[in-house]
């Protein structure tokens, strides 16, 4: 009697708790607008894999005006693997001038690599080698370029001189600075957040800091401005339609009820997110989807590829992008990054309140303001006073040759004030350092023209950009000549951006860094400090101190 009644106990706790169940489970729900039904806002989680239910229960929370959010909590979000993913990067080598004298590269603003090794280093760990992309690393630093003149919204600054790490050979410094903006005269911001608020976002360093960031982007924008935000955790939802940013409070609202459960529904999460923005597009304003994640997408459309290719078809509505990632331990940064390269975008990594405050604060109308679209370099080297030349960073950016004059091929975006730098190491002409090179062409002979060996003219460099709301390039040319200056008597923009490129090359362990040390970049770095108002070149020198002490 006692065992039957005990079982007929055990059966009717089994029996209320799948009713239960049943009765909360239109599970995974992020977000309900009970004002404003949609399909593709409200999705049930048995439109979702089962995956995206597993482990997981609901948080159900009245939100008030009309609007109920339901926030999935994960038992498991506390179990901590390492599964951050970073692409492999085939470190660019040196070419032969004579035989093929272009190269042809899209400019990069994301700054992502910088921040995140700087989080490896500050925590007493080695970055992994493919989770440094030199590039970002030197565009990091804002440098002391002219301002532009004229017609064109950019100056392009050039200089040369020795290689720290190799004194046969030389550096070409080239610098890109972007004309501010009129800030009495900006165009309205429709600024979509897109936040991923599944399960793995659950660590101080993710969610609870991704709030408090675009609190901060919030006190930067005007009343002409509008917020829309858009959260994905199992299915993708609106909590917020478009708003005035002058309604502060309502936003900060929204971003406070979103808690952090559930998979990632970032295929999903982003077809909303860009749907929205096209709902509320202004035309001749700055339409943007700022997507906040560590990149875990596990549900849908979550593949590298199919993402990508979503985003490519997306950017024909002129929506920028903007991804800022978050966290460790399953962060997906060559996800992310191929996804901005997709999206006109840039790509930023967050690992501080502080980084929060450079990003959206300090350098906010150079992050969010586009002046020109598609921009690639050119340059053509002059075989009679290069050897050899290889770019330094910009691996993932390398384009053909042809790609240059095609105006259909995308590239990167520059923003309002934005500087790029880019550095090539080059061999000099009549050098015997020894290069890979090719048969002997049976067929056609490589002939240098007699003017190429007159003067100092080293290079020509080629630039083709598009304005914001143009589908056709125009096109700069530069000639650089070779004034032979001393490393010691180059500038600081020339001398810092090779410690950064040199410290780079540390970390990746590169074969072209010859018998460059730590304590070689340190010096280097010291003496082109130059102005630095904000501490973030005395930072760099700290990044060097540490990195040289892991080592020791």
């Amino acid at each position: 009697m006692i065992n039957f009644i005990s079982f007929k106990k055990i059966f009717l706790i089994i029996f209320f708790a799948i009713v239960l169940t049943a009765y909360y489970g239109c599970g995974g729900k992020q977000v309900v607008n009970t004002a404003e039904p949609d399909r593709d806002e409200i999705l049930c989680a048995e439109e979702a894999p089962p995956s995206a239910m597993k482990h997981s229960s609901l948080k159900k929370e009245h939100a008030g005006a009309g609007v109920v959010s339901y926030a999935a909590y994960d038992d498991t979000a506390a179990i901590q693997h390492d599964t951050e993913e970073y692409d492999h990067i085939n470190e660019n080598e040196f070419k032969a001038a004579a035989i093929n004298p272009l190269s042809t590269f899209s400019i990069d603003v994301d700054t992502a690599s910088y921040a995140n090794l700087r989080r490896f280093l500050t925590g007493s760990r080695m970055p992994p080698k493919d989770a440094v992309r030199i590039e970002e690393m030197i565009n990091y630093f804002i440098y002391d370029y002219p301002q532009p003149e004229g017609k064109h919204p950019f100056s392009i600054y050039t200089e040369i001189s020795e290689s720290p790490w190799n004194k046969e050979n030389k550096l070409i410094h080239i610098g890109i600075q972007g004309k501010s903006l009129d800030y009495d005269n900006l165009k309205p911001c429709n600024l979509v957040f897109l936040i991923d608020s599944s399960g793995s976002m659950s660590d101080p360093n993710k969610l609870p800091l991704l709030k408090k960031s675009l609190k901060l982007l919030l006190n930067e924008l005007s009343g002409k401005d509008r917020i829309s935000i858009v959260a994905y955790a199992g299915a993708a939802g609106l909590v917020l339609p478009s708003t005035p940013a002058a309604q502060k409070n309502r936003i900060i609202d929204a971003l406070d009820r979103l808690n952090a459960g559930g998979s990632t529904a970032g295929g999903q999460g982003i077809m909303l997110a860009y749907k929205t923005a096209k709902q509320n597009l202004i035309k001749g304003g700055n339409n943007r989807v700022i997507l906040c994640t560590d990149g875990d997408f596990n549900v849908g459309v979550s593949s590298t590829g199919d993402l990508v290719r979503v985003i490519e078809e997306k950017r024909k509505d002129d929506i920028y992008l903007t991804i800022c990632g978050f966290g460790m331990g399953n962060y997906k940064d060559g996800r992310m990054e191929q996804i901005s390269n997709a999206g006109n975008g840039n790509y930023f990594y967050i690992d501080s309140i502080k980084e929060a405050e450079k990003v959206f604060v300090r350098e906010m109308r150079a992050n969010m303001f586009t002046i020109a679209k598609d921009v690639k370099i050119q340059i053509e080297f002059n075989p009679a006073k290069v050897k050899a030349y290889r770019l330094i960073g910009y691996e993932n950016r390398v384009l053909a040759n042809e790609d240059f004059n095609n105006d259909q091929k995308d590239a990167g975006e520059l923003g309002a004030g934005h500087t790029v730098t880019a550095l090539y190491e080059i061999i000099p002409a009549g050098s015997n350092q020894g290069i890979d090179g090719i048969d002997e062409l049976k067929y056609q002979k490589i002939i240098v023209k007699k003017d190429a060996t007159a003067g100092n003219e080293i290079m020509t460099l080629k630039f083709r950009y598009k304005p914001p709301k143009e589908n056709t390039s125009t096109l700069i040319v530069h000639s650089v000549n070779d004034s032979g200056t001393k490393l010691k008597e180059s500038s600081d923009n020339f001398r810092f951006s090779a410690a950064v490129a040199g410290f780079g090359m540390l970390l990746r362990d590169s074969e072209f860094k010859n018998d460059l040390e730590y304590k070689d970049i340190l010096v280097l770095a010291k003496n082109s400090k130059g102005k630095d108002t904000e501490g973030y070149r005395n930072e760099f020198i700290e990044l060097i101190k540490t990195a040289d002490l892991l080592n020791k």
